[in-house]
């Protein structure tokens, strides 16, 4: 066992599998004590289980860690309410909160379903804020925690994952959001893109070629919610194996004036030449994955 994070208290979602046990585990072999949740529902879909919260907490508690299990549903305010209250409960505070769990409903937006589009965006994005919306609550009465939310690449867009595209590009702003505003309580937020081998990775249609395993994550999350990060807010990283990234904040490009009122003639006189666009890679980057697909190679992404 590490002390990395000794005395700290860690709640993780989609702690049952994947990068979100990698980091309920490492958490817990640094010293932390852990609330797992997991609702213990497939990717796809089902019925909900408890029984792969408990098999992590068992694993922590034979490692000579501690931890306790919640399977509630987080895309709930009771169920992101309760995770924090079991924390408080549990262990009398919470210092990280971390929001790994996640779904796919894969789909081409013009068939894209409400069912569809519904159950990702909630647990995605909406769970991501019931937890960070309760756990804020008590960290800023302590004057001190980090909150922790997984985005993705895909924040960039998505050609058949409108939903899950929209719901971590939502996750980035909820973060910087939450920096802003709980910067002067002493709780920092950031946000993970991961990509690394998991349940989740495997369903991506193209040949990753920066890739690495939840471990890497898990390391990652793990410094994030030490003391040696407390000056890192509203920030958003990449880690995938050897390589760890940090995207730009947003920021206007380019800029012109014009003389008078607009009317659409003149935009289109005006834009063109002097505020212009701004190249989309991921275009570019579909067009060669056409090239590959048409020549039988899984393309590369």
């Amino acid at each position: 066992m590490g002390n990395f994070l000794a005395d700290r208290v860690v709640a993780v979602t989609g702690a049952g599998r994947g990068i979100g046990r990698a980091i309920a585990l490492a958490a817990a072999a640094e010293g932390a004590r852990v609330v797992v949740n997991d609702h213990g529902v497939g990717i796809g879909g089902g019925e909900p289980t408890s029984a792969v919260a408990d098999a992590v907490v068992r694993e922590i508690e034979e490692a000579g860690g501690t931890a306790v299990a919640v399977a509630d549903d987080i895309a709930t305010m009771a169920g992101g309410q309760r995770l924090v209250d079991t924390a408080v409960t549990a262990f009398g505070r919470i210092d990280g909160a971390v929001c790994v769990a996640g779904i796919l409903r894969e789909r081409m937006l013009f068939n894209m379903t409400e069912e569809e589009w519904d159950p990702v965006v909630a647990t995605h994005l909406k769970g991501t804020f019931t937890v960070f919306r309760a756990a804020s609550a008590v960290m800023r009465r302590q004057g001190s925690g980090t909150l922790v939310g997984f985005t993705s690449g895909n924040h960039q867009g998505s050609v058949a994952q409108a939903n899950y595209a929209a719901a971590k590009g939502g996750i980035i702003s909820l973060v910087r959001s939450a920096a802003l505003g709980l910067h002067k309580y002493g709780v920092t937020a950031n946000a993970v893109a991961p990509v690394a081998r998991t349940r989740m990775s495997a369903q991506v249609p193209v040949e990753l070629t920066e890739i690495g395993e939840p471990e890497d994550v898990a390391a990652f999350v793990v410094y994030l919610l030490s003391e040696r990060a407390r000056e890192i807010t509203g920030q958003v990283y990449t880690v995938a194996g050897p390589k760890i990234a940090v995207w730009a904040q947003p920021r206007e490009l380019r800029a012109a004036y014009g003389d008078g009122p607009w009317t659409p003639e003149r935009i289109a006189d005006f834009l063109p030449g002097t505020v212009g666009t701004d190249p989309m890679p991921m275009l570019d980057r579909l067009a060669e994955m056409a090239r590959a697909a048409a020549s039988g190679q899984r393309p590369n992404a």
